[in-house]
């Protein structure tokens, strides 16, 4: 059973019964992500690392130097 038809159940149980349906699938989802993404940044400050950029910054490091192009470029 997909989550769609168990919530399509849900909803239609709870109007059985009188209750209010809960909320559908996904929509707490990006909620969820800020958090764990606020939960990652917190963690790195705390370790001593920079919370922002650290990809970036690490591909700016890897990409930045001279790379020995071909003759003209």
């Amino acid at each position: 059973m997909t989550p769609n038809q168990q919530y399509a159940l849900d909803v239609y149980r709870a109007a059985q019964r009188g209750e209010t349906a809960g909320p559908p699938p996904g929509a707490h989802d990006w909620d969820a992500l800020r958090e764990l993404r606020d939960q990652r940044r917190f963690a790195a400050v705390l370790a001593g690392r920079p919370a922002r950029g650290r990809i970036r910054a690490a591909l700016a490091r890897r990409f930045s130097g001279h790379r020995g192009h071909a003759a003209g470029c």
